[in-house]
């Protein structure tokens, strides 16, 4: 079995996220601990017992996932002695969840993970004033055929392909009206369903532009180390290890497409075989098996998931 270990983006956020985590294992409290106390938060409080639509909020959703992410590695390694770096080939995160990958094998400290994904939630969400932007869901198009339905939609407005999350599956992103017409004309080029996404800001566009210069400042201040195995870039769709291009490509990413499909494709090419979704939810081990029927998927996120994980090590 070759692994690849993965970390969720924005979505998959719920209340009551890591809190049996927190419960079961001292390694995860440190982790909440950890992050409450560098971002003078109860960030913890707000993830085990809501409100959800403060938890929602782009500023504490980015940080909330990265931890319980970060909470199931610490719980790998220190309570059943499983070292990430030494059982997988490969880290890979969508969109946010690159961050949680870099805390992972060690790139960045868990306490500037918070703090980047805390500026980047903040800054992400003032680039556009709320209303002005919209995200929509294309099911049922692939790449190339929602690139055209963007461009046909656009009309002077910004509208783009914002997540390339699996076959069938590509999300547009971009200015309200554009990305509205962008879903009538989908349904029209065929698409099954155009479904218009509850998220605060179009992200993954030219319009967060103001967040990636945010973001270039933030990540210039930070310490980024070769991450101890190759991270897969969203931008490159490749695997990366120089904190330089790291750094660069965590800038870009704000604006630029994610490649979640072709991330996967790559790494299953590496001849990975099983990826396992670190933390909140299941959203990447859905993708993964429709991107590739010769993966494999699991999701740790409870205490009973790592006894079924353990007996596969």
């Amino acid at each position: 079995m070759k692994n690849a270990f993965v970390f969720p983006g924005q979505g998959s956020q719920v209340v009551g996220m890591g809190l049996t985590l927190s419960e079961a294992f001292p390694a995860a409290r440190l982790v909440f601990e950890e992050v409450d106390d560098a971002l003078e938060q109860r960030l913890s409080t707000l993830m085990f017992d809501g409100p959800e639509d403060k938890l929602r909020l782009t500023e504490n959703a980015q940080p909330a996932l990265m931890a319980t992410s970060i909470a199931v590695v610490r719980v790998l390694k220190d309570e059943c002695g499983i070292s990430l770096t030494e059982t997988a080939k490969f880290v890979a995160g969508h969109s946010l969840g690159e961050y949680s990958a870099l805390a992972a094998v060690d790139a960045l400290t868990l306490a500037d993970a918070a703090i980047l994904l805390k500026q980047r939630g903040l800054a992400m969400q003032e680039a556009v004033p709320v209303g002005e932007g919209a995200m929509a869901a294309l099911l049922g198009l692939d790449l190339d055929a929602a690139r055209q339905v963007a461009d046909l939609a656009a009309e002077g407005e910004v509208c783009s392909c914002a997540n390339d999350n699996a076959p069938g599956q590509v999300v547009v992103s971009g200015s309200k009206q554009a990305v509205e017409r962008a879903a009538e004309i989908a349904l029209q080029k065929g698409a099954r369903r155009a479904v218009m996404l509850p998220v605060s800001a179009p992200f993954h566009c030219s319009l967060m532009q103001p967040a990636a210069d945010v973001m270039a400042e933030a990540l210039a201040r930070i310490n980024i180390r070769e991450p101890k195995i190759p991270i897969i870039s969203n931008v490159t769709a490749a695997e990366v290890t120089d904190p330089r291009d790291i750094r660069t490509h965590l800038v870009e990413q704000v604006t630029a497409m994610v490649r979640w499909r072709e991330c996967v494709l790559y790494m299953r090419a590496k001849n990975v075989d099983t990826l396992i979704e670190m933390g909140s939810g299941k959203v990447l081990s859905g993708l993964a098996r429709r991107i590739s029927r010769d993966l494999s998927a699991r999701a740790i996120q409870n205490p009973n998931d790592f006894d079924s994980f353990l007996k596969d090590v």
